[in-house]
């Protein structure tokens, strides 16, 4: 199953966004971002929390139709391996 993500993630809605997700692990083998429009440095911490917990229960992650802006921004910050954005 599919989480997908809001069009906006911000530092205003991340914890309670990263609360929603890890609340409904069943939908989180997969992040549809084709929603996300407004966002920053906030959704790679949401992210990585949620790809740490699934390797932790030995579950699959995904990331889909990440926005060029997401893969930039998981490069300056040196997450875009990790998050399988290459």
């Amino acid at each position: 199953m599919s989480f997908s993500l809001p069009s906006s993630v911000t530092h205003e809605n991340v914890m309670l966004l990263e609360k929603e997700g890890l609340n409904n692990l069943s939908s989180l083998d997969t992040v549809d971002c084709s929603n996300l429009l407004d966002f920053d440095s906030a959704v790679l911490t949401v992210l990585l929390a949620w790809k740490k917990k699934m390797q932790a229960d030995g579950r699959a992650f995904a990331i889909e139709h990440a926005p060029e802006k997401l893969k930039v921004l998981a490069g300056v910050y040196g997450v875009a391996a990790l998050l399988g954005l290459t």
